[in-house]
């Protein structure tokens, strides 16, 4: 069967150009709850009569309600849910597992897509997606051809694949970089685009994580083959002139695979930045681009007087194009439409824009020669906005505990054998052992010093394994629990799938659990334990009712979590005032600050509040006792380690 071909819209002109371009099916956001924050998005009277022009296309809609939510936003979540199952949304894009929980157990009528930010990347992910009435996963961008070739051979649940569009350089839903810059959580739709920063090494400036497009137009006949159920295009921040390029393009390479050498042609003109068939394709390492502007470069400005400027350019630039200027400064570019413009001589033009200056870079973002209806005509049913006051309190009420621990416990990461040597068991409850696959292949586990405290250590999985690596941590858990380590701790939660029958599971930070919702669904899973997320805020904490969760009080986030190499001269790099560090594990990329994050001086506030389990996390920090001692005193005397940085703890979660 063809697989679906799904395209963004952000706005009603957008619809519009999916339509004529011969879409299948759309994607979009209302006003809150998505990861496109910035776009437009959709008021619930606009998205009734869109439903109503999709029905006569015979269209399907998919509502996008994948940002997490903060525990004061659950009563506002309620009646969002409560509005949509009065819709005909075909099914909600989702990544919270708060928003799961209360939509499989309240608002049964509606279906669910699971979000590529919910980091599926492997038959593990869906496997649990179909034992959990997910209708289909969108499967990460980062998967090899042989590996989605495989997993969708065993897959029992619908999957969709981005083709075309922008590539974040972290895996979706596993990025902190942008929170760290501010509060600016790409998990709540507010992403301030780290990767397409320049950055330092060495007196060197690099672009070094601005990837190209993605453009998979060519394997769309292997995709077909392999049975994958959704295409899907990214970019709801995206004019209407590139959806209906874009749509128009796949649509013909869907119908016709001898249609592919002109859909590139058209292709050409979607104003993105330089493609990549990414880790689809062959040679992964080419997707870094140094211009991380998307436009086509036509031009510079070459002179400028009091009425305007002159803009030299081969191209035979017109009224009604759109351009981005880029100033020679390197500070954010400036889009505008062409409202009057005057060709001089062949190939320079005069523009009356004064507030550009000489050798400022131009960029073509868009022909405007596409013309799209703005407004809808059809007007949909009305629907109750909000879920009766007394209904929401009650189900509201049945989610999470008040209940507290007595005494605390302290819990210790680390993610080098390395560091055994360095630490004090006495001085703790539990180490969670956070080891690369190499370590774990000579990890003697029936040695006396390690069995002696078996008990107490958690072995906790990586957050990405790969299809081929399944195997390997499925011999590993079983082996360990034969020698008495029980106790595991999970990235996702479809990895409890590699655990035997006598182990237990806890959930790391990976698994959100940023609200009480998200809390109850890891719990009913059977989850022991579960870390609440670094990006985490302290108000945050005290709205909602648990007070059993594991904060981390000292850590380097991982603000970038990637597949993909980089190309750095030395370890360390700077951006602006600040200093990050570059580590290789497993084969991957991991990127930290250089200062670590201390709440440490909070642990005093946080008790007299309930919270009675604290992380220290040494992991990406040089092994060293002077600094375990150093850090476990601070923690005994609700002391900041200096120099550090408190993240969103005291500032915000935007």
């Amino acid at each position: 069967m063809k697989p679906e071909l799904l395209v963004p819209v952000g706005n009603p002109e957008a619809f519009y150009a999916a339509q004529k371009g011969g879409a299948d099916a759309v994607y979009l956001g209302l006003r809150k709850f998505n990861a496109r924050g910035r776009a437009k998005n959709f008021a619930i009277n606009q998205l009734q009569s869109l439903l109503k022009e999709a029905d006569r296309s015979h269209m399907k809609v998919y509502v996008t309600l994948n940002t997490l939510i903060k525990n004061t936003e659950l009563s506002e979540l309620m009646d969002t849910l409560y509005l949509l199952e009065q819709t005909s949304a075909n099914a909600l894009i989702i990544q919270d597992w708060g928003v799961y929980y209360l939509a499989t157990k309240f608002f049964k009528k509606l279906k669910l897509h699971a979000s590529t930010q919910m980091g599926n990347h492997n038959s593990l992910g869906t496997a649990f997606s179909a034992q959990n009435n997910f209708e289909r996963i969108i499967l990460a961008r980062e998967l090899t051809r042989p590996e989605l070739e495989e997993i969708a051979r065993k897959s029992e649940v619908q999957l969709e694949v981005f083709v075309h569009g922008a590539l974040c350089y972290s895996f979706s839903g596993y990025c902190l970089f942008s929170s760290f810059l501010g509060g600016h959580s790409a998990n709540r739709g507010l992403c301030r685009q780290p990767c397409r920063r320049l950055y330092t090494s060495k007196n060197k400036s690099q672009y070094l994580f601005s990837l190209k497009d993605n453009q998979q137009i060519e394997l769309v006949p292997q995709l077909k083959k392999m049975g994958i159920s959704s295409l899907k295009i990214e970019g709801r921040m995206k004019s209407a002139e590139y959806v209906y390029q874009v749509t128009r393009a796949y649509r013909m390479a869907l119908d016709d695979n001898s249609n592919i050498p002109q859909a590139k042609e058209i292709l050409q003109y979607d104003f993105g930045r330089e493609k990549t068939k990414y880790f689809l394709g062959k040679n992964v390492s080419e997707a870094i681009s140094n211009n991380p502007y998307s436009g086509l470069q036509i031009g510079k400005i070459s002179r400028k007087d009091k009425d305007g400027i002159y803009l030299t350019s081969q191209f035979p630039l017109t009224k009604g194009n759109r351009i981005r200027i880029l100033p020679k400064d390197g500070t954010d570019s400036q889009a505008l439409k062409i409202k009057e413009i005057e060709k001089k001589d062949e190939n320079l033009f005069f523009l009356p824009e004064t507030k550009f200056q000489v050798g400022d870079k131009i960029f073509l973002a868009g022909l405007g020669e596409f013309k799209f209806k703005n407004k809808f005509q059809l007007q949909g049913k009305k629907l109750k906005l909000q879920m009766p006051s007394q209904k929401k309190a009650n189900i509201l009420g049945k989610i999470g505990s008040t209940q507290q621990l007595k005494r605390t416990q302290i819990f210790v990461r680390i993610n080098s054998l390395k560091w055994l040597r360095k630490i004090y068991f006495n001085r703790f409850d539990q180490l969670i052992l956070n080891l690369p696959k190499t370590e774990w292949m000579r990890f003697h586990s029936s040695k006396n010093f390690l069995q002696k405290h078996s008990r107490h250590i958690i072995v906790e999985l990586p957050k990405f394994i790969p299809e081929g690596d399944l195997e390997f941590y499925s011999i590993l858990t079983k082996k360990l629990v034969r020698n008495n380590y029980r106790h595991f701790m999970l990235s996702h939660l479809s990895q409890k799938q590699l655990l035997p029958p006598k182990a237990i599971f806890s959930v790391n930070e990976n698994v959100y659990t940023l609200n009480d919702a998200a809390i109850q669904m890891v719990k009913e899973t059977g989850a022991k334990l579960y870390v609440t997320p670094q990006e985490n805020e302290y108000s945050n904490l005290l709205a909602g009712k648990d007070r059993k969760a594991i904060v981390p009080l000292y850590f380097l986030p991982q603000l970038f979590y990637s597949r993909m190499p980089i190309d750095l001269p030395a370890a360390n790099f700077q951006d602006r005032d600040k200093t990050y560090r570059r580590h290789l594990r497993n084969g991957f990329t991991v990127i930290t600050p250089q200062i670590p994050v201390s709440l440490l001086q909070y642990k005093e506030k946080l008790y007299k509040k309930g919270f009675r389990r604290f992380l220290i996390d040494f992991s990406y920090g040089k092994p060293s006792q002077n600094t375990f001692n150093r850090i476990m005193k601070n923690l005994e005397t609700s002391t900041a380690e200096q120099p550090s940085t408190t993240f969103n703890f005291k500032m915000g979660l935007k």
